[in-house]
């Protein structure tokens, strides 16, 4: 019966491969099929790499990453990629860093600059020229990207309308984030985002290129905002959730 144990982990780890994990996921063994183990057939036969740590008869996830696989047995985690890369469709926060005739430069934190066309917001005309300055804060969604070309973002979606997109309003805080806790932020039922929402009444808006514009009502409870979510990247659930109700028993 020992294979069938086997089997059974080894489908839970494979389906997971691919995916973003974070430290302190599991994979376990069920516990019926432990017991009629011959000892050659125990778990530790699966080889744990980089960011996976053994302990009894789980797999247990040390630092967050996509988990991977080499056949037969060895896993490991793959350390999120730090540099963004450009992705058509994809909505990224960017910095305005120089404009010249027609054209806005965006640093998006990718190994390029990105344009950016006065007429590519909303309302925007040849005589009704948008007001964007050097050092503003744009939320803009990538028309083009890929090897060949300059890639170039939008502030407007297929029908023209602004939607979300655009200059950033003052006040609010930029911070970076890994690329991993951006796909946590933006999954449909984010835990994190909902708990923050708890805490503090708070904008959030998220790009893609892992950074994180942040408002709350008082610049004391943006900045609070800012450091929780940077301390997530590193936590488990169960140690954030511990985190935010600290913060919670001395904000009230």
């Amino acid at each position: 019966g020992g294979a069938v144990v086997h089997t059974s982990m080894f489908a839970v780890l494979k389906e997971k491969v691919g995916q973003v994990v974070v430290p302190g996921d599991e994979f376990c063994f069920d516990a019926e099929n432990t017991i009629s183990l011959s000892e050659s057939a125990k778990p530790d036969r699966a080889v744990c790499g980089p960011g996976l740590r053994r302990t009894g008869d789980r797999l247990v996830v040390m630092k967050s990453g996509v988990l991977r696989h080499k056949p037969p047995l060895t896993f490991w985690i793959e350390s999120q990629q730090k540099r963004y890369v450009a992705t058509k469709g994809e909505t990224v926060i960017g910095i305005v860093t120089a404009r010249g005739g027609d054209i806005f430069r965006v640093d998006f934190g990718g190994s390029e600059l990105a344009s950016l066309s006065y007429l590519a917001f909303e309302g925007a005309t040849k005589r009704n020229r948008p007001n964007v300055q050097v050092g503003d804060l744009v939320f803009a969604q990538f028309l083009i990207a890929n090897k060949d070309m300059e890639p170039e973002l939008v502030c407007i979606d297929g029908s023209g309308r602004a939607n979300g997109m655009g200059v950033f309003g003052p006040g609010g805080l930029l911070i970076k984030v890994s690329l991993g806790l951006v796909r946590r932020l933006l999954a449909p039922k984010s835990d994190i985002r909902s708990d923050l929402e708890q805490l503090f009444p708070c904008e959030l808006v998220v790009g893609m290129n892992g950074r994180v514009w942040v408002r709350a009502s008082s610049v004391q409870q943006t900045l609070i905002v800012a450091n929780l979510l940077q301390s997530c990247d590193t936590m488990t659930t169960q140690q954030r959730q511990q985190l935010f109700k600290k913060v919670q028993q001395g904000a009230l």
